[in-house]
């Protein structure tokens, strides 16, 4: 029994079983299953190292060119990469070490991937797309950005699923990702413009905060669906200044009642001011406990859109 196993482990994988641990468990499981430690610890520190230059640096885009359908076959076009990785060494190796078993393959795939990618999704950093213009000039149709989940603490809104047994925030802007109070299976993006007990209201396209205009000034012009919009700097209490798009005069928005935030809720805006479902409609105010985090960094767009004047959401914007 032993010369039959011993001889059995001196045989190399087969290419189709290493393409199928290749395709789902990646090249570290893929390389592990051939019996390549070495390599599978190079895949996983080169992954590693392009998986934060990615957050840092982000991908290129092409001028124009929409890549929106190629983006959802981007985890397609991965298991293809990982299996011509890994299929060409398989005969080379032989699955002799303790790693090369199945269960120690499983075991060490879902601790270089699956459990760092549940953490860092549910802790740090979670990605999201941009699919509707509410947020331009900030946000533009087919950004891709991350969204930082420790800024304003944890909620059952932060893990997957709203799986943590939270009511209300630990610890406790900007733009924020928020869960629909209307609907918590649903995300949004919006700007905070008033936090608890501040009275807002929207008179003549300008902001006032307990009744106090906020800077308001013409920054030229903005091309939006193909025609200019006037492009304006709002500049909030603090100090803190960003674009707002303004696209018609007295447009239903512009004129509001006096909304009162309440204890425990924001007050959100879209900075496309006359193209936006916000606190002034829909959305209503936003539970302090309904905020997911706050919009971080750019890391793509996939309709060709630049972005690296917006990257960091500081406020400016490309024209």
């Amino acid at each position: 029994m032993t010369q039959q196993t011993s001889q059995r482990q001196t045989v190399s994988r087969s290419r189709w079983s290493a393409a199928l641990v290749s395709a789902f468990g990646g090249p570290v499981g893929g390389f592990l299953w051939i019996g390549a430690g070495r390599p599978a610890l190079a895949s996983l520190v080169v992954i590693s190292i392009l998986s934060f230059a990615i957050i840092y640096i982000g991908f290129p885009v092409l001028p124009g060119v929409d890549l929106a359908r190629l983006a959802n076959l981007s985890s397609i076009g991965l298991m293809i990469i990982w299996v011509a990785l890994v299929v060409p060494f398989a005969s080379r190796f032989k699955p002799a070490k303790w790693y090369a078993h199945g269960f120690w393959v499983l075991v060490f795939v879902l601790l270089s991937s699956t459990v760092p990618a549940v953490v860092i999704r549910s802790f740090l950093f979670q990605p999201f797309s941009i699919p509707s213009g509410s947020m331009v000039p900030t946000l533009q149709v087919g950004d891709h950005l991350f969204v930082s989940k420790f800024v304003y603490g944890y909620s059952r809104y932060s893990v997957p699923f709203g799986l943590l047994p939270i009511e209300g925030r630990i610890y406790g802007a900007d733009v924020v990702v928020f869960k629909f109070p209307q609907d918590p299976r649903v995300d949004y993006i919006q700007r905070i413009a008033g936090l608890p007990g501040d009275r807002i209201q929207m008179v003549n396209g300008v902001l006032h905060i307990n009744d106090v205009a906020v800077g308001l000034e013409d920054a030229g012009t903005f091309l939006y669906e193909e025609r200019p919009a006037k492009l304006q700097r709002e500049t909030l209490p603090g100090g803190v200044s960003h674009f707002v798009l303004d696209l018609a005069d007295n447009s239903i928005g512009d004129n509001t009642r006096v909304f009162e935030v309440p204890e425990g809720h924001y007050f959100v805006l879209g900075d496309n001011r006359d193209n936006a479902s916000d606190s002034r409609f829909t959305v209503g105010f936003v539970p302090y406990e309904n905020l997911v985090g706050k919009a971080a960094r750019l890391f793509w767009n996939s309709q060709g859109t630049d972005y690296s004047s917006r990257q960091t959401l500081d406020g400016s914007v490309s024209k």
